[in-house]
């Protein structure tokens, strides 16, 4: 079973909602294509303006070149003439570089429980994604479980238990300071024991330049690994749109420490970096599990390529 965008007459309103929420920002991702145009031809900067604004909103420089190396190919070739031409080439380039990331989680039933390490710097709204997730699952029927890893930080356990209230989840936890790997140990023997079809774990959120943290998360994976060898089945990312480059950065370094299956990218609603989205694509082509567009407990959407694309430049290319 796998976690789909909704489909049907939901998708136009789901674009238009996305659109909205990407608006607040104020970057290329928000801008109008059409000011690119002097009536119907193209302004002779046009590709130097795109290519601005892609680096400013933090696309970074390999899918910059990437896209308008291809669009400017593509101009001298005299394919792109008008609005409308342009709109639709920088459609397909974007869909050719999102829809191979666009991977929803996906819960074999052959796997139980599926482990779930979800990690990430402090303050990406880590704890936050996975109470959103757990409440996703838990109406698409699933038993859901949730490990407290994160002993590090003071309050994070008493957070996690207020969210798996919510989401009418059980939590396992220890007290503060306990060892993680002993937590998540526990857990993942309390999810086999009671028959649970997930369990979603926390770890302490850390900077990925701290080296003995980041060995703390190798730990707690060979620990897992003696209850069930294949686990964890999935180890996502959670990073913060608006920190921008940093979260290429975060995602370089914590997939070499521990391999990282797909990431999940917070706060594209009050971002003027969301471009990060098609860095991350174009450097690590890790799969794109979700986004998140708010606070609210059902603001967090599966990554849907087409529907991304569709706010960005327009459903009408």
């Amino acid at each position: 079973m796998s976690l789909e965008t909704p489909v049907g007459n939901r998708e136009s309103s789901l674009v238009k909602s996305l659109r909205a929420r990407l608006n607040k920002g104020d970057s290329w991702l928000t801008y109008d294509l059409g000011r690119l145009f002097s009536a119907d031809k193209l302004r002779e900067d046009a590709i130097d303006q795109l290519e601005e604004r892609l680096l400013l909103a933090d696309a970074g420089v390999d899918a910059t070149n990437w896209l308008t190396e291809r669009l400017g190919y593509d101009l001298r070739a005299g394919r792109i003439k008008t609005e409308v031409q342009l709109r639709a080439a920088l459609r397909k380039a974007l869909l050719d570089l999102l829809l191979p990331v666009a991977k929803p989680l996906d819960f074999p039933a052959y796997i139980k429980p599926y482990v779930m390490f979800v990690a990430g710097v402090n303050g990406v709204g880590k704890t936050t994604t996975i109470g959103k997730l757990a409440t996703r699952l838990k109406r698409d029927g699933k038993t859901v479980m949730i490990a407290a890893g994160d002993t590090f930080r003071a309050a994070a356990v008493e957070q996690l238990e207020t969210w798996a209230t919510r989401a009418g989840v059980p939590l396992i936890s220890q007290g503060a300071g306990a060892d993680s790997a002993s937590v998540i140990y526990d857990a993942v023997s309390a999810a086999k024991a009671r028959g649970a079809d997930v369990l979603i774990a926390d770890t302490a959120g850390r900077l990925h330049t701290q080296i003995h943290l980041m060995d703390e998360l190798r730990k707690i994976k060979r620990v897992v690994q003696k209850l069930d060898p294949f686990a964890p089945h999935e180890v996502m990312l959670v990073v913060d749109a608006t920190t921008g480059q940093n979260a290429l950065n975060q995602a370089l370094q914590f997939h070499e420490a521990i391999g990282l299956t797909g990431v999940t990218l917070t706060k594209l609603d009050g971002s003027a970096k969301g471009g990060v989205l098609l860095a991350i694509a174009r450097r690590l082509a890790l799969p794109v599990r979700f986004i998140g567009l708010g606070e609210g407990i059902d603001d967090l959407a599966p990554f849907d390529a087409v529907n991304f694309v569709d706010a960005l430049v327009g459903d009408d290319a």
